[in-house]
């Protein structure tokens, strides 16, 4: 997941995001508490085949700083889930780009022939097709319980460019066709706001863009064509108490860390660890244990992306 660096905003007031309990007005943090575990995601490795220029997570070609994450590993949280019993629906696997971690295709068939949906976000790029043969035998098995999300940041070749590098939009979308062609369900994951560009334009072009291609997308359909608001921890932004759920109509179970924790592996590491969400990989406040057990407490929403992007952005990694 990328982002396009949005437009000037005032900058962060270092006061906020300072205790977990409470916000720099002293007034009570709003937590989030595991409703019930219904996605697990898996982070394959940082490792990628492209740099972004402004990616969350720090990808590139040279960034282990997220270890490959082992079948064998994953392979310990699904025996947890079955052991406890847990209510887990859907398995996802991000990066980097979760196509390098040579293990994925294992790691994919042991989800889904547990019964799980598997949900890969991926660039569609060289290193997914090289795992072609491996993908047309887990489509013709398990269906549309995989499903691919394609990462178009925009449905022009000029600004997905100007963000991941040169060409890449080009490969990207021959991934995409490709998929489309062979029956796989497939989604893509964009960003909400290029410029002065509005939601409703964004959709009517890859409206565009996927009838011109062939791809069996409805590009109003928001969970078939995500868009995702920007992220910037440096941009300021309301903290969120526990009044924010009152004035906003809005309630603690519809954010992701009701319902999600994220694996990892980091680099050197003896052995996995569970976090909060997807967004937060690097800090330790949102690492919650090594066990689904021991993740399963309540996360304060302590830092800026929980504000934006979940609370007030409204977006979630999964369906």
């Amino acid at each position: 997941m990328s982002v396009i660096a949005a437009p000037a905003s005032r900058p962060l007031d270092p006061r906020k995001f300072g205790d977990p309990l409470v916000t720099a007005k002293g007034e009570a943090r709003a937590a989030v508490a595991l409703s019930a575990l219904r996605t697990l995601w898996v982070n394959t490795g940082t490792l990628c085949n492209i740099t972004c220029r402004n990616c969350y997570i720090e990808s590139s070609p040279r960034n282990d700083a997220l270890a490959y994450l082992s079948a064998a590993e994953l392979r310990d949280y699904l025996e947890e889930i079955a052991r406890d019993a847990l209510p887990v629906e859907e398995v996802g696997f991000t990066g980097g780009e979760p196509f390098l971690n040579r293990d994925l295709p294992a790691m994919l068939r042991e989800v889904l022939s547990r019964g799980f949906r598997a949900l890969v976000l991926t660039n569609a790029m060289k290193p997914m097709r090289n795992h072609a043969a491996s993908l047309l035998a887990l489509r013709a098995e398990f269906g549309e319980r995989l499903t691919l999300r394609v990462s178009l940041d925009h449905h022009s070749a000029r600004l997905h460019d100007l963000e991941r590098q040169e060409g890449s939009f080009a490969s990207a979308l021959e991934g995409l066709a490709w998929l489309a062609r062979e029956g796989f369900r497939v989604h893509v994951a964009g960003r909400a706001a290029f410029g002065e560009e509005g939601e409703a334009a964004m959709r009517a072009g890859f409206a565009r863009l996927f009838a011109g291609h062939g791809i069996p997308i409805d590009a109003q359909d928001p969970v078939a064509l995500m868009l995702f608001p920007e992220m910037d921890a440096m941009a300021d932004v309301p903290e969120i108490t526990t009044a924010c759920w009152g004035i906003l109509k809005k309630s603690p179970d519809s954010l992701m860390c009701a319902s999600a924790r994220m694996v990892v592996k980091r680099r050197g590491a003896a052995r996995p660890a569970v976090l909060a969400c997807t967004l937060l990989p690097y800090d330790p406040q949102f690492e919650l244990g090594a066990t689904l057990a021991e993740a399963a407490r309540p996360v304060a929403l302590n830092h800026p992306h929980c504000a934006k992007f979940c609370v007030l952005g409204g977006a979630a990694c999964s369906r």
